[in-house]
């Protein structure tokens, strides 16, 4: 893993939220933002526990925070996906659809 690779977010093992709700927040931001596209995978949970220097189960954890939010869906033997979010949430509600 190179410096660039480095997250720009790190998690806090000493805060009182649990690390899988920081990791997840911090994915959730990154839905939020656009970084992670509707009907894209998400990282592997070994790749976001590489990445975040967390355990295997904490990032699964945090998977399994992001389904419960309706953040992501997870098919089985492909991975996890970022759900397509309502329009109710963007200026595109306030345009007609023609």
């Amino acid at each position: 893993m190179s410096d660039n690779d480095e997250p720009k977010t790190s998690l806090d093992p000493m805060s009182a939220r649990p690390l899988y709700v920081q990791l997840a927040d911090v994915i959730s931001g990154k839905i939020a933002s656009g970084e992670l596209a509707p009907d894209r995978p998400i990282p592997s949970e070994n790749h976001l526990a590489d990445e975040y220097g967390v355990a295997r189960l904490t990032a699964r954890r945090a998977a399994q925070e992001l389904r419960e939010r309706g953040l992501i869906v997870t098919v089985r033997g492909k991975g996890s996906f970022v759900v397509e979010q309502p329009a109710g949430d963007g200026p595109e509600e306030s345009e007609p659809k023609t």
